[in-house]
Formats: C-alpha cells, structure tokens, sequence
C-alpha cells in the first residue's frame, strides 16, 4: 500500500513538474494574439500553389502591459504551421516539399522581433505551400505560430478560423449540365492547346453558334466579374447564388443582352500576335463584321491564363478599327 502511494505521489510530482516547465516557457507569449484572414480574396480551386494561390494574412499582436519579443524565421515555414479540416472532420495533409524541408538537416535563420503595448506585425503566406488541396469542398482553417520555432513547436499560439470554399476546378466539367457535342453524346472536355487555338476555336464555335464549345475555353465567372458591381455581388452571395448568377450570365450572353462585343459574330478574322508565359497569354485579332454595306473592323485582344495545362479567355478588349 505503501508502495502504491509512494508511486502515485512520484507520478503526481513528475507531471507537476513537466506541467510548471511548460507553463514556464508559454508565459512570455500568454499575452501576444495571432489572427488571420483571406489576403486579396479571390475564387479558390484545387491544385496548383503558383496559379490559383490561397494567400492568407497573418497578424501577431501584443494584448499585454510589456515588450512582447519572439523569433521568426526567414523560411516561414519554420514559425508557422496551417491546419484545415473538412465537415467531417478529415485533416488536409502537409505537402511533401514542407515535410521534406522540415526533415532535412539544415540551419534556420531567424530574427528576433519585438512589440510594444498594442503593436502588431503581420505578413501573408500562401496555404497551399503548406497544405495539399486536391479536391474542392469547405474547409475550416486555422494557424499555429511557433514563437520560438518550429524545433519547440509544443510552444505555440492557434489563430482564429476561416472557412475556405474550394471550387471544382474551372478546366473539369463542373456545371450541373455537362456541355456535349451537338451530334454525338460525348462530352466535351477542354484541351491542352495554345492560347491562339483556344481564342481560334472559340471564335469558330460562336460563329456556328455552338454554345458548348463557346463556353468550353471561357473563364466565366471572371468575365462575370468585369464589373465592379458584378463583382462584389458575386463575391457576397453564397455558392448556390453564385451558380445562378453564372447560368444567368451565360444566358444573358447567348441572347446579346450583355457584353454584346464578346458574343458578336465575325464573318471573318486574323490573329495577328499572340504572347504567353507560363501562365498568362494574350492573343491580338483583327475581325471584320459584316453589316450588309460595309464591314466594320475590330482589334481584339483576348486576355488569356492556364490552369492545370488548361488556358482559358478571362477578359477581353476591343478597339474599333474604322469601317472598309
């Protein structure tokens, strides 16, 4: 019996202890906040961390009555960790270029950063560069931040939550009616084709009046949010307002009651240069329209960008050229 409480009193004091340590080591950061927020917000899709960012902002404050003071790495990878569960729970997993960078041996240069009463210093980092996000849903997300690194990670502050919505991405067949081919039941998926034969096909496709293969190679919420209004509109309403006001603007396109320039139909037309990167292309075409007496020229530049080997028209511009 004696034995028993002599362990038990053993075990208390020892957990007493690692208890104290750890209350020790937090205390000078119980008075510094960490919080977050969509930096730039913009449509979020699965895949890529360079094309379709999720940039979030960072901010560490100091709530107390004293110098808040703690290191951040120049690699922030080292200060701070993103966690995001889905409805059910289900964690997203690290990225393998974060795991790879936090298992190899390596030196982790840092800089001491203090904060007066009421100070706050803030910086923006990409959540994809911590996080795989390989499938669209809603994700809750929150922030770890190691004010003493990541090597004492069980020192740490957690950030609020956001809800990040990811979207199916653009370049699938996402819509509710899948686009197929006039004369067949195949469905039409986009190509991996230049940014010349993107704007090419599309033209052709409005000229025969194939919708389908209209839409095919067109951004369009991003054309939907040429206007400012349009714009904070989409931006404020929920995904299933947002789908109506796509098939509504989609509607509106086919019978020419908006962006009546987009949907006009050439007789004829020559694409006279076309520049890309690896991301973003524009495509300058010369089209004449025919109005029975004389034809009317235009210079279009088509504003282009890929997603996932996809490229896709996301705003436009037109200059009149005179008539002939």
């Amino acid at each position: 019996m004696k034995r028993k409480i002599f362990l038990i009193i053993s075990f208390l004091a020892l957990f007493g202890q690692a208890f104290y340590a750890q209350t020790e080591n937090t205390a000078p950061y119980n008075t510094a906040s960490v919080s977050i927020k969509f930096y730039d917000r913009t449509m979020y899709y699965p895949g890529s961390a360079d094309t379709n960012p999720v940039f979030v902002h960072i901010t560490v404050k100091n709530t107390g009555t004293d110098t808040l003071r703690f290191k951040l790495a120049d690699d922030r990878a080292f200060s701070v960790d993103f966690n995001a569960y889905t409805i059910k729970n289900a964690q997203l997993q690290q990225t393998q270029s974060l795991i790879r960078k936090r298992t190899t041996n390596q030196t982790v240069y840092f800089r001491e950063i203090s904060l007066e009463i009421g100070e706050e210093y803030s910086f923006v980092e990409n959540l994809k560069d911590y996080l795989d996000v390989t499938e669209p849903s809603i994700y809750y997300v929150e922030l770890n931040f190691y004010p003493a690194l990541y090597k004492s990670k069980d020192i740490k502050l957690t950030s609020n939550r956001l809800t990040l919505e990811v979207r199916p991405s653009p370049s699938a067949a996402a819509a509710s009616i899948l686009p197929v081919k006039a004369d067949t039941a195949e469905i039409l998926k986009p190509e991996e084709i230049s940014p010349d034969k993107v704007v090419e096909q599309t033209i052709i496709a409005r000229q025969k009046s194939l919708w389908n293969q209209y839409f095919l190679y067109m951004d369009v919420e991003s054309m939907l949010e040429r206007t400012p209004s349009s714009k904070r509109k989409f931006r404020s309403v929920s995904a299933d307002e947002r789908e109506r006001m796509i098939e509504a603007y989609k509607s509106d396109l086919m019978e020419a009651r908006i962006d009546g320039d987009i949907v006009a139909v050439p007789e004829k037309y020559q694409i006279e240069k076309t520049v890309y990167s690896q991301t973003e292309g524009t495509v300058l075409v010369t089209e004449w329209f025919n109005n029975r007496t004389y034809y009317e020229k235009k210079s279009y530049t088509y504003k282009l960008r890929q997603r996932d080997g996809i490229w896709q028209i996301y705003d436009y511009t037109v200059v009149n050229l005179g008539t002939e």
